[in-house]
């Protein structure tokens, strides 16, 4: 069974055959001893042949000392325990001191350590192996090459013998030397690779990661320019939303342009029919007139006082309509844009406007010939202008309220608008229709009230000056309302441009990306033929190690050889001289024959060796 240590003494214990054989039988299967002791104890038969199972199957024990034990003398045993020896693989150590081997066992021995490629330590000495014994030892050492220590002494072997054998164990602990450091070297080596290897997979890794790490950045801002594109693209499908809505508005300001000139054609005849009128009315309101003349002039004094009052507020509603106007700046540079598609517009209405004021001064012309031909009518004119005046301070106060009304919504339009500002520009936008819908809304307001004002002058055929006057203001307005209009586009361009200047910037920047990209593609591509130049330099290198290592070894191999074939020709040498040798003996042994039978003849022949025979 197993045992726990891993030596066991059992030297001159005097053990008996059958108890020697249960020990080696249960060490058969012993994994943990290392070294077993058997000195002394008289192992004979059955104790070499439990011996020799027990090398055979025993994978464990690596010095075994069987000293002063006669194995040599029960050839049987010794030869199957030679058998054991030749087939193990694992001792390293054997003491075979004081064992009566003859030469036949030292044959079994050699022929045991030609097959056994562990043993490095034997030691036969006290035995009676003699010259043939040494010679077959001599010879398995040119087979054996893990044998380091033989020793001979007390066998009666010839000195030459000795000799060699020490020269063969000097070879092999050479060549034992020489094949550890080349084991260790290419152990180093193949360590080394082996790291090489590990840290080149590791940054193959690290920069395949790399990779994987960047593509995916790729793809993250291909992904983000793309999203950006579509969001520039719907700015852009906006803008041109934004644009054709302002085309069709200036459309349809072109057609209300076109109603206001008719309009104003219609009045230009219910003028001349109202001055026929008035030619027929003045004769009739003359006296009128005169009685009326000094309540005019009263009335004209408080009108100029009330028209200074109202000059000073309206000095005071321009301040606060200039303050609104700076507010409003902000607006209008938005508005800038649509200006430039209008301007023409606005020049087409600046002429028509001039020509209605050219005709309306050619009237004004005519009138003031008819009312200087005709002076006694003055007095009526006074009333009317008084009229006139008060409906026009009626008409001032209507758009001082309007024009409060407008502040105020300025007003919460611009803090709309900053708010808006502020928080997105999807409410801006959303801002600037709310504000073009009021701008409509004002304007169809305003045409309503125009043709109010219409179809009262058509009414009051009476107040044609009246008329004229509200015509001229409401053609001011309309130029106000031009000129509004277009700061509005005017804003609305510069918005449009700069929204171009944003999308070409970002499109500079979507370039400038890609080409970033592209450039750091080209690093990462530069970098990775480099790495790729690194890992074929160290390939190289290996490879460059890996010949050196194979010519290393191929010169190791040969300097084996040469050792060998030197080892080979010195044992011819020893063969010869052994040979030799013989010879000689077998020459002096023939010389000292012939001497003795000459001697033997001489003394024979002599008269001392005939006095003696016939005696």
């Amino acid at each position: 069974g197993a045992a726990p240590f891993a030596e066991v003494a059992l030297g001159d214990c005097g053990l008996s055959e059958a108890g020697v054989k249960l020990l080696l039988h249960g060490l058969c299967s012993n994994t943990t001893v290392k070294s077993l002791d058997l000195k002394g104890n008289n192992l004979r038969t059955e104790g070499a042949e439990a011996l020799g199972k027990l090398l055979r199957q025993n994978k464990s024990i690596r010095s075994l000392i069987l000293e002063w034990n006669s194995l040599g003398v029960w050839e049987e045993g010794f030869s199957f325990f030679c058998q054991g020896l030749g087939a193990n693989n694992f001792l390293q150590r054997l003491d075979l001191r004081n064992n009566q081997i003859n030469h036949q066992g030292a044959g079994e021995l050699a022929m045991a350590l030609k097959q056994n490629t562990s043993l490095q330590e034997l030691d036969l000495r006290w035995n009676n192996i003699g010259l043939l014994g040494g010679r077959a030892l001599l010879n398995c050492l040119h087979s054996n090459k893990t044998l380091k220590r033989l020793e001979l002494a007390g066998n009666n072997v010839p000195s030459d013998i000795l000799k060699a054998v020490e020269q063969a164990m000097d070879h092999n602990q050479d060549r034992q030397t020489i094949l550890s450091e080349t084991q260790n070297q290419a152990y180093i080596l193949n360590k080394e690779v082996l790291s090489l290897k590990d840290e080149k997979t590791k940054q193959f890794l690290d920069l395949m990661d790399t990779i994987d790490k960047q593509r995916e950045e790729i793809a993250r801002s291909g992904r983000m320019s793309a999203a950006r594109v579509s969001q520039l693209q719907e700015a852009l499908d906006e803008q041109h939303s934004i644009m054709n809505s302002l085309k069709a508005k200036l459309q349809m300001t072109e057609a209300a342009l076109a109603l206001s000139e008719q309009k104003v054609h219609n009045l230009g005849e219910l003028l001349n029919a109202a001055k026929q009128q008035q030619n027929s009315m003045a004769e009739r309101h003359f006296t009128e007139l005169q009685q009326q003349k000094q309540e005019a002039v009263d009335r004209e004094g408080r009108l100029l006082r009330d028209l200074s009052a109202a000059s000073d507020k309206n000095l005071l509603l321009r301040n606060q309509v200039d303050e609104l106007e700076k507010k409003c700046k902000v607006q209008q540079d938005q508005l800038f844009q649509v200006k430039q598609d209008l301007t023409n517009t606005t020049a087409e209405l600046k002429l028509r406007a001039v020509q209605a004021e050219e005709r309306l001064e050619m009237e004004k012309g005519r009138f003031k010939q008819s009312l200087e031909d005709m002076e006694s009518f003055r007095l009526k004119e006074v009333n009317h202008m008084t009229q006139h005046i008060e409906a026009s301070e009626r008409s001032m106060q209507d758009r001082i309220q309007r024009l409060e009304a407008i502040r105020i919504a300025l007003e919460e339009e611009l803090s709309q608008v900053k708010a808006a500002v502020i928080t997105e520009r999807g409410q801006a936008e959303e801002e600037l229709i709310k504000v073009r819908n009021q701008a409509r809304l004002e304007e169809q307001q305003r045409l309503e009230h125009l043709e109010e004002r219409l179809r009262l002058m058509t009414e009051s055929r009476d107040e044609a000056q009246n008329c004229c006057l509200k015509q001229k203001q409401m053609v001011a307005e309309a130029q106000a309302k031009a000129n509004q209009l277009s700061l509005h586009a005017d804003g609305l361009r510069r918005r449009l441009e700069e929204l171009q200047q944003d999308l070409n910037s970002k499109e500079e920047e979507k370039v400038t990306e890609v080409n970033k990209v592209k450039v750091e593609l080209q690093e990462q591509i530069g970098h990775l033929q480099a790495e790729r130049t690194a890992q074929e330099g160290l390939r190289e290198k290996i490879a460059a190690l890996e010949r050196q290592l194979k010519a290393l070894s191929n010169n190791h191999r040969e300097a084996l050889l040469d050792k060998e074939s030197e080892i080979s020709v010195l044992l011819e040498k020893l063969r010869v001289k052994e040979a030799d040798i013989s010879r000689m003996r077998e020459e002096e042994a023939q010389r000292a024959s012939f001497l003795q039978n000459a001697i033997m003849a001489y003394v024979q022949g002599s008269p001392l060796g005939t006095h003696g025979s016939r005696k």
